[in-house]
């Protein structure tokens, strides 16, 4: 029997889960939460084979409980409306097992459960997708400048560090604007960061 906490905090969503999946015969849902914290809880008292979360919860957010939850036995699946590129790669990170998307059919949530405890990891295709075709549409020297930038170095500093003219620092800076539509250096950093374009 398969062992499953379930964590949402829509608490109709919440039960109609648990609901859908008791009706496996190899499926038993052991515990619901309705947010990040008592998720974690769940899974230390009732040491489950998986854990279904949201992402967007109160408190804790299903991103954060699946880092927490990293060292455990109990392996996490995001189950999100959110197919944001930032989110499924902060995911990965945590080494969450599947991240699907909540408009997939119900019969699809259990046999990647299967699937899942048979070892393999399932993430949305379409997910997938977007992660491979979003390229970095910055060149070899504007990514060097950027994570200066990052770094919290001025345009001065980046100039002496990379034996260039503050007026070409500033030209990078300017391009590097242009290509990720943003209109300062916070929003470049951030978006960078969201779709996973920094080490």
């Amino acid at each position: 029997m398969i062992r499953i906490v379930i964590a949402e905090d829509q608490r109709m969503l919440l039960g109609a889960l648990g609901s859908l999946l008791s009706l496996e015969e190899d499926i038993e849902v052991v515990g619901k939460a309705s947010n990040g914290e008592e998720a974690i809880a769940l899974v230390q008292q009732l040491n489950p084979d998986i854990c279904i979360m949201d992402i967007e919860m109160p408190g804790k957010s299903g991103l954060e409980a699946a880092e927490e939850l990293q060292g455990f036995e109990c392996k996490v699946i995001i189950l999100t409306t959110f197919a944001r590129t930032g989110y499924f790669q902060r995911a990965l990170k945590a080494k969450v097992s599947g991240y699907l998307l909540k408009d997939s059919p119900s019969e699809e949530l259990a046999n990647s459960i299967r699937s899942i405890m048979s070892g393999r990891r399932i993430y949305a295709p379409e997910l997938m997708d977007d992660f491979y075709s979003e390229e970095n549409p910055l060149t070899e020297r504007e990514k060097e400048v950027l994570a200066l930038v990052a770094e919290g170095k001025n345009t001065k500093e980046i100039a002496d560090q990379l034996k260039i003219k503050n007026g070409t620092v500033r030209n990078y800076i300017s391009t590097i604007f242009d290509k990720l539509h943003v209109k300062n250096r916070i929003e470049a950093i951030s978006q960078s960061k969201e779709k996973g374009w920094f080490k």
